[in-house]
C-alpha cells in the first residue's frame, strides 16, 4: 500500500466521522520516510565476498572466481555488477590497467572458470545502484600454475594400472611356458586350406591388404596375415600376387614377403613382383584388383586391412570367378558384405589377435589374453555401479548415485 493510499483512506475515515483510521499510523509514518528518504551513500552499498584460486587438476592458466553475495535487504541494495581484471607484470596495477571481463547477477552465489592465462592477474568487482558505483578491494595477485597430476582422471589412472599390470602378468605366465587358451578361429585356421586349393588347382593366390597407409593399424594386422600367407604359399610352390594402394605398403608388404620365403628356406623364390604398387586412387585400385580377378582367376583371394565402398566390388568379384575368400577387417559397415560373399571373416578384434594367435609368440599371447581380462574388469565394474546405483534409488539415497558415477565420469 503506498503512501497516497494511506492518506487517502485516512481521509476518508475522517470525512465519515470515524474515531480511528483503518490504516496504523506507525505504517503510515513508515511509508512516507521511506518514499520521500534520500538515496542510499556509497558507503551503504555492501561489498559481495570474492575468491580467487588457481584452478586444480588442469594444465594452468585458469582460474576459479567465487562471488558470494550479501543476503537480505543488504543484498538487494546492488542493481548489477561486474568483475573487472588487470594482467601486469613486475609492478602494481592501477585502475587504468584494469577492464571489465564479465556481467555479474547479484543475489546469486556464482562460481566462474576465468582464463588468465601465463600471466599474474589482479580482480575486483564494482557494484551498481543506479548510476553510483563502488569498487571492492583488489584481490591478486593470482598466478595459475599448470598441475603434477588431474584428479579428475585418476579413475583412468587406476585403469590403466590395472590393464598394465594384467599384461604383464600373462606375459610372465606365457614366458614360464604355462599354456593360455585362445578359442579357435576358424577364418585363420583356413589359411592352409585356402593356399593348399591353390596349389592343387595351379593357381595364383591373391592378397589384398586394403587401402589405407602403414599407419593404420588394420594395414598393419594384415601384412602381418600376410607373412603367414607367404610362407605356407613359399612351402607350397604356389604364385601370391601383393597388388598395393599405397607405396610404403608396397615397402613393407614386400619386407615381410622376403622374410616369410627366407624362413620357409626357399629364398631364391622370391621376386619383387610379387608385392606392387597400383595407384592410390580407391576407385582405380578396386577397378585394376577387379581386372587382375577376371584374368587371372585365382583360387583364393585374401582381403586383410582397411576397406571401404570399395569392399562389395572385391568381394563380388571374386565370389563370381569361384575363388576361395577369406576377409578380415575392423571397419563395422563393411563386415556385412564381407559376410555375404566370403567364405570366411575375421570380425573386428579377430583381426588384431592374428598375429598372437598365429605365431604362438608368448609376448603376444601374454598381451592378447591380458587385455581379454582387462575387458572382463571392465564388465565387471560396470554391472557393479548399475547395480550399486539402482541400489541406491531404490533405498531412497541418491548420495550412493552421486558415489558411483564420480567413479566412472572423466573430468576435463
Amino acid at each position: 500500500m503506498t503512501a497516497v493510499a494511506l492518506a487517502a483512506a485516512a481521509s476518508a475515515a475522517l470525512a465519515q466521522g470515524m474515531e480511528e483510521p483503518p490504516v496504523p499510523e506507525a505504517a503510515l509514518i513508515d511509508e512516507l520516510l521511506r518514499l520521500f528518504a534520500p538515496p542510499p551513500s556509497l558507503e551503504e552499498l555492501p561489498f559481495p565476498g570474492l575468491v580467487v584460486t588457481d584452478q586444480p587438476s588442469d594444465s594452468g592458466g585458469d582460474v576459479v572466481v567465487n562471488l558470494y553475495w550479501p543476503e537480505g535487504e543488504a543484498g538487494r541494495k546492488i542493481e548489477r555488477a561486474e568483475l573487472w581484471r588487470a594482467a601486469v607484470e613486475g609492478r602494481t596495477p592501477v585502475l587504468e590497467d584494469f577492464e571489465p571481463v564479465e556481467s555479474l547477477l547479484p543475489l546469486r552465489d556464482t562460481t566462474l572458470r576465468h582464463a588468465i592465462g601465463p600471466r599474474r592477474a589482479y580482480f575486483f568487482v564494482r557494484v551498481y545502484r543506479g548510476e553510483q558505483y563502488r569498487d571492492t578491494p583488489v584481490v591478486g595477485p593470482v598466478f595459475a600454475p599448470a598441475s603434477w597430476f588431474n584428479l579428475g582422471r585418476l579413475n583412468l589412472f587406476i585403469a590403466a594400472i590395472v590393464i598394465s599390470g594384467l599384461i604383464i602378468a600373462f606375459i610372465r605366465l606365457a614366458a614360464q611356458g604355462r599354456p593360455l587358451f585362445i578359442r579357435r578361429i576358424r577364418s585363420l585356421d583356413a589359411i592352409d586350406e585356402a593356399v593348399g586349393r591353390a596349389s592343387e588347382m595351379g593357381k595364383k593366390i591373391l592378397f589384398v591388404p586394403g587401402i589405407m597407409d602403414v599407419d593404420d593399424p588394420q594395414t598393419i594386422a594384415g601384412l602381418t596375415i600376410l607373412g603367414r600367407v607367404a610362407r605356407v604359399a613359399a612351402t607350397q610352390q604356389s604364385e601370391i600376387d601383393v597388388p598395393t594402394a599405397r607405396s610404403m605398403v608396397m615397402v613393407a608388404g614386400r619386407e615381410a614377403v622376403r622374410e616369410a620365403f627366407l624362413a620357409s628356406g626357399r629364398p631364391e623364390d622370391y621376386r619383387e613382383e610379387i608385392v606392387h604398387y597400383i595407384t592410390d586412387d580407391q576407385f582405380g585400385y578396386a577397378a585394376a584388383v577387379g581386372g587382375l580377378m577376371l584374368r587371372d582367376r585365382p583360387a583364393a583371394i585374401f582381403y586383410q586391412g582397411a576397406f571401404f565402398a570399395e569392399s562389395l566390388l572385391l568381394a563380388e568379384t571374386g565370389h563370381g570367378v569361384g575363388a576361395i575368400q577369406i576377409a578380415g577387417t575392423a571397419a563395422v559397415a563393411q563386415l556385412p558384405f564381407f559376410i555375404a560373399a566370403c567364405d570366411y571373416t575375421l570380425i573386428g578384434e579377430e583381426l588384431f589377435a592374428a598375429s598372437a594367435y598365429l605365431s604362438k609368440e608368448p609376448r603376444l599371447l601374454g598381451s592378447l589374453k591380458g587385455q581379454d581380462y582387462g575387458k572382463l574388469t571392465a564388465a565387471a565394474a560396470l554391472i557393479f555401479g548399475i547395480l550399486a546405483a539402482t541400489a541406491g534409488q531404490i533405498a531412497g539415497h541418491p548420495e550412493w548415485t552421486d558415489a558411483v558415477r564420480s567413479l566412472f565420469t572423466v573430468m576435463d
